[in-house]
């Protein structure tokens, strides 16, 4: 008899910690949704974006995402300046320009959906800067092109065989997939032009880099709405050179651009070219400035000088 008794009282625990945890999350949503119906209608448009988007597997947005998304946007401290004004439907804040004596001479070449400062000298794009939106639903991407063309604009005409037997991928400066998903497939040969292309060992080029091009292509959009990108190859002195043509950067960068409420949040890498093709893409963090001082690029020139200097000196605290 002692022993039902036991169990009788067992049995009559659960149903009582069943109602603990309903009324427990009944709470939280009574609190939650106090907070949502509180919010300017601009946030909550935001928010129910975000939340959408967590249930589509191919935008790579977690729940915790949408937690740490609604902590940072409205509630820390991690945006400076303020936005930028005039065309932004490639480049953010005006097409970077040389400013100092790294800087090598190039020209801009416009595409579809990015455009690149070219340098003839090096045989590489030195900066390439693109837009990627949200979509509702994300298409799939077309195939990819078999070869890379020569960008018949360029004085250097560097070919797809120039990297052939090199030891270097040909590495995207802005990526196929985020292009092809957003613009289509004529947009994404685009792409494949070499005017877009830097060597790239295959350990980055698969690994960090291609993760964090991935995440401007599908996570970021998804949880922001749009994101701008940066990038391009950082020389050393005297960089080797692929058959005497195509200069080997030391390392890369990465400038990506978000708008929020009317101020600007950044992230910014400066990635080593021998960077382990895994592990925390947080340690490469930087600011604009150091990018700036590396490569003589002036980056954000359109934002008004004081809202400049405040998102150029930003160093983000973490990844998003």
């Amino acid at each position: 008899m002692a022993r039902r008794s036991r169990k009788s009282r067992s049995r009559g625990l659960l149903p009582r910690a069943g109602r603990w945890l309903l009324w427990l999350n009944l709470a939280v949503a009574l609190v939650l949704g106090g907070w949502y119906l509180a919010q300017p209608e601009p946030r909550r448009q935001e928010v129910v974006r975000l939340v959408q988007n967590a249930f589509e597997r191919n935008k790579q947005v977690s729940p915790l995402d949408v937690a740490w998304d609604i902590w940072q946007l409205y509630y820390a401290d991690s945006a400076a300046g303020t936005i930028a004004e005039g065309d932004k439907s490639i480049v953010y804040g005006g097409a970077p320009r040389a400013a100092g004596p790294a800087a090598p001479a190039f020209r801009v070449l416009t595409n579809q959906a990015y455009a690149v400062g070219y340098s003839d000298a090096l045989g590489n794009p030195v900066w390439a800067a693109y837009r990627v939106a949200d979509m509702k639903k994300l298409p799939e991407a077309p195939p990819r092109p078999a070869r890379f063309e020569t960008d018949r604009r360029t004085v250097a005409r560097i070919s797809h065989d120039d990297y052939t037997g090199s030891g270097y991928d040909r590495g995207h400066m802005a990526p196929n997939h985020a292009i092809a998903t957003r613009h289509g497939e004529a947009a994404q040969r685009e792409t494949f032009l070499m005017s877009n292309i830097v060597p790239q060992l295959h350990a980055l080029n698969a690994g960090l880099w291609k993760g964090l091009e991935m995440k401007i292509a599908t996570s970021w959009p998804a949880r922001y709405g749009e994101v701008w990108a940066l990038t391009g190859p950082v020389f050393g002195e005297r960089p080797e050179r692929l058959r005497g043509r195509v200069a080997v950067p030391e390392a890369f960068y990465l400038i990506v651009i978000d708008e929020i409420e009317g101020r600007l949040r950044t992230l910014a890498f400066l990635i080593p070219h021998e960077a382990a093709p895994t592990g925390d893409a947080a340690r490469y963090l930087t600011t604009i400035d150091e990018i700036e001082r590396r490569t003589g690029l002036d980056f954000l020139h359109e934002l008004e000088d004081e809202a400049e200097q405040a998102v150029e000196a930003q160093r983000a605290g973490r990844v998003w």
